[in-house]
């Protein structure tokens, strides 16, 4: 009996000391090559050019920055041509550019990070749960820590006709993607545990809306994008750019319809590579520009507020892709919906270098270049390449332990075998 707890305590060090090297060097990328080594804007450039031979991508715009200039630009399109000033639907990325309007009223003294939300909402509250909804505030829904369980993912609607109110869509999103409940309900403890929520965004459209007395939409054109002449940036879908938006494509290369959301904060923003580029300028405080955020309110925006397996992994509606010094992160959003949509926006607020990458036509192509960007800059891996590595790195651990209880049983065996 004691030779076997001998045996067995060993095996489980082992496993414990191989599953740490494993978790470690999956981090900081030890068996992950980037598709290029190039640092340089025009030679990283070039090889998301050839990098682009191998796989169907509808369209792509591509902004590089390297000390807070605009260093290169490239374009790529299977149809009309795209440029600087195609509009693109952007998914998710959306959330990172509602939240500086989110971020604007508070700034404004109109909202309070932290009181219950129910005190500025008067059209919908949330339903009645397990838990307590009066401790979701405007901080946790920022940050996806509000409890809330919808799961969206927004498809979008076909048609105008068939979009849903705000009302509607909180109670039930009928554009709900595949897998998800589609309802927006407190079914965790507030505060607790980070959990990405469409719904919430969708709900900090309706405070927004309740509180400045505004569409979200024309709130957000007057307070955000009018002061950056962002002039090419809406949410709610404007007829007069129909032609200047980039054709929606399936994976196989054919032709998508376009779609329209209620979910306009969370899912719906319409924008180009030259109004993107402005936000560079927001976030450079010795850049000259009108900058409708202070910089002290857009740094509470990239502070560590969620973890995620013991790592920060999101600010108030902000990604921390990697810490790099001094609790600073790599920051920014991705995106990607159906049919594919990919972007990607990654900051780094020290050296002021960044990438924005707008695709359709691909599902994951913006964020496995925009993460490649990061890797070969900071020598880390970014938390969603981190996320795009769990697979292999499981995998790899399987395989480990399988050969330590091997080696183990072996060794006792043959020990075993010799004391005979």
């Amino acid at each position: 009996m004691k030779r076997f707890l001998k045996y067995t305590v060993c095996a489980i060090v082992l496993i414990a000391v191989y599953a740490t090297i494993i978790s470690f060097g999956t981090d900081r990328g030890w068996w992950y090559t980037p598709f290029t080594q190039e640092k340089a804007p025009n030679e990283f450039i070039s090889s998301v050019q050839e990098e682009l031979q191998n796989e169907f991508i509808g369209n792509m715009a591509l902004g590089v920055f390297k000390n807070g200039k605009l260093t290169a630009e490239s374009f790529h399109s299977n149809g009309k041509t795209v440029d600087r000033n195609t509009v693109f639907q952007v998914a998710s990325l959306s959330k990172f550019v509602s939240a500086i309007g989110v971020m604007k009223l508070v700034q404004d003294g109109r909202l309070d990070l932290d009181v219950p939300i129910n005190q500025y909402l008067t059209r919908w509250h949330l339903p009645k749960s397990d838990f307590d909804n009066s401790k979701v505030t405007v901080r946790y829904l920022l940050s996806h820590t509000a409890g809330l369980t919808d799961g969206l993912g927004y498809a979008g609607f076909e048609n105008t006709e068939d979009v849903q109110t705000l009302e509607a869509s909180l109670t039930k999103a009928k554009d709900a993607d595949s897998g998800s409940d589609g309802r927006t309900v407190v079914g965790i403890e507030p505060g607790i545990e980070w959990r990405y929520s469409g719904g919430g965004f969708t709900l900090l459209q309706l405070i927004v809306e309740e509180v400045s007395g505004q569409s979200f939409d024309a709130y957000m054109k007057t307070e955000i994008f009018e002061p950056l002449q962002m002039i090419s940036s809406f949410y709610e879908w404007d007829e007069r750019f129909r032609e200047s938006v980039a054709d929606f494509y399936n994976s196989d290369g054919s032709k998508a319809r376009h779609r329209y959301y209620t979910a306009q904060a969370a899912s719906a923003l319409y924008t180009t590579l030259a109004d993107l580029e402005k936000l560079f300028y927001l976030f450079d405080k010795d850049h000259t520009n009108q900058k409708p955020l202070s910089t002290d309110f857009q740094k509470m925006m990239w502070q560590a507020e969620a973890e995620t397996l013991g790592a920060p992994i999101y600010g108030l509606g902000t990604f921390l892709y990697t810490e790099i010094d001094n609790q600073n992160f790599i920051i920014g959003h991705d995106g990607k919906n159906n049919p594919p949509i990919n972007t990607a926006f990654r900051y780094n607020p020290v050296t002021k270098d960044g990438i924005i990458l707008l695709t359709t036509g691909s599902a994951d192509f913006a964020t496995r270049i925009a993460s490649d960007w990061v890797y070969i800059h900071t020598g880390k891996v970014d938390a969603l390449l981190f996320k795009r590595q769990l697979g292999k790195m499981i995998q790899i651990m399987i395989i480990g332990v399988v050969i330590i209880l091997v080696l183990v049983i072996s060794i006792a065996f043959i020990l075993k075998k010799t004391k005979k």
